[in-house]
């Protein structure tokens, strides 16, 4: 039986990696450069690639979710600024965490080493496609792409050009991947690829992510996911307040960063839901905007007009212009509520109260916990990374923005001079 498309490009992946891991910091810069250089140069060929995405998946997918889908100048040249980013952080490969001066005379060191292969399964985000392979690069690793059938035309369009820059340096352009069958036979093999992928990292919904942990047996990152948290404590700066929650919610509702519940202190309730309503409902529609839907406890809805929340509204990633609101008796009751229904990925209060805000920051059990910022930072680029290949929500190996560090292992190294143990 032949082998499929999706295994002969994990297998060419493996090969690359051997030769990517042993670049040079400088040769991966170079490289990187050219990369950024080679996404603008083929600007053109980018855009006219997403524009067909955009004109296949227009009606078929929410606005929002177009919204992710849409490339323009400005992003294609953010996408390169990102990479560029990338040359001016720290190699984390050879790196050295600790070490130890054996008695018996050699020298033990824990270093950072590529992973070898990283898959990335995403969805309509097709500067996921660039981000993904110039962090597995610049960490020694090889990038084997799995995009979501909505943007294939864009994601093969960045592939391209990144390849050729490969090729001009004589660097082994299997270093990159992109998976042409998009039928969910490719995401099983790659799920499955035991002794191919080393890691693979889910980037979506809900669903995606839950059906990849869930089905992997290769090592996965849980990644995105996010239901974020706003709680707007008793002695909050009201206006502030109305800000950051505007901020979160309307800034780009469609990622994962973007705030889904807000929680309100029922001493202020009365005087900052009716805010809340006159900017996310009311000014919005003044201004030709989409209006946010409120849903609302029923403690809200005696305070503003609005949807009654149903059963689920404290539990859904909306992804879209709606918010689900919740008055609380006390900062203990919104922590019990963030730790019953979050996802882990990001959570703020806002309050004028450093006890408050120490209270919140410890209890909270999230990648990303704030104080009186919006939820909208939770961003690789945002956070010094350069970029992101996704923000995981679990605990072990990696947790929050997914940077260089986080797309290395570690190996020892032991050098002595005949040292034998006794």
């Amino acid at each position: 039986m032949a082998e499929s498309s999706t295994i002969i490009l994990c297998k060419k992946a493996r090969v690359a990696a051997e030769d990517v891991a042993a670049l040079t910091t400088e040769q991966k810069n170079d490289a990187l450069g050219l990369i950024a250089d080679s996404l603008e140069a083929h600007m053109a060929d980018i855009l006219a690639a997403n524009d067909e995405d955009i004109a296949a998946a227009t009606g078929n997918i929410p606005d929002v979710m177009l919204d992710r889908l849409k490339l323009n100048e400005e992003r294609v040249r953010g996408m390169a600024d990102g990479i560029r980013a990338l040359i001016d952080l720290p190699d984390p490969v050879g790196k050295v965490v600790r070490e130890y001066q054996h008695p018996a005379g050699m020298l033990i060191q824990q270093v950072h080493a590529p992973l070898g292969v990283v898959a990335i399964i995403y969805e309509s985000r097709p500067n996921v496609t660039s981000d993904a392979f110039a962090l597995a690069f610049k960490s020694g690793n090889a990038c084997v792409l799995r995009g979501g059938k909505e943007s294939y035309r864009s994601s093969f369009a960045v592939v391209a050009a990144m390849k050729e820059a490969l090729r001009k340096c004589c660097i082994n352009e299997d270093a990159v991947g992109l998976v042409s069958d998009l039928t969910h036979d490719s995401a099983n093999e790659l799920m499955t690829a035991v002794g191919l992928v080393d890691l693979l990292i889910p980037r979506g919904g809900a669903g995606l992510i839950r059906r990849i942990t869930e089905n992997a047996k290769v090592p996965c990152i849980q990644t995105g996911s996010g239901i974020c948290h706003v709680y707007v404590d008793n002695c909050a700066d009201l206006p502030k307040a109305v800000n950051i929650v505007n901020n979160a919610k309307t800034q780009r509702p469609s990622v994962c960063n973007a705030e889904e519940v807000l929680l309100v202190h029922k001493d202020i309730a009365e005087e900052f839901l009716p805010m809340i309503k006159m900017r996310l409902v009311d000014v919005r529609e003044k201004e030709g905007q989409v209006p946010v839907e409120l849903r609302l406890c029923p403690r809200a809805a005696a305070i503003i007009p609005g949807t009654p929340a149903g059963p689920m509204d404290f539990d859904t990633e909306y992804n879209d212009y709606i918010l689900s609101i919740k008055v609380v008796d006390s900062l203990d009751e919104a922590i019990r509520h963030i730790g019953e229904h979050s996802t882990g990925h990001s959570e703020a209060i806002v309050t004028g109260s450093e006890r408050n805000a120490e209270q919140f920051v410890n209890r909270v059990d999230s990648a990303a916990v704030y104080v009186n910022v919006s939820t909208r930072f939770t961003d690789g680029g945002e956070f010094g990374l350069g970029c992101e290949m996704g923000i995981s929500t679990q605990k072990l190996h990696a947790r929050g923005p997914m940077g260089l560090e986080e797309l290395t292992t570690w190996k020892y190294i032991i050098r002595g001079d005949g040292e034998i143990r006794e």
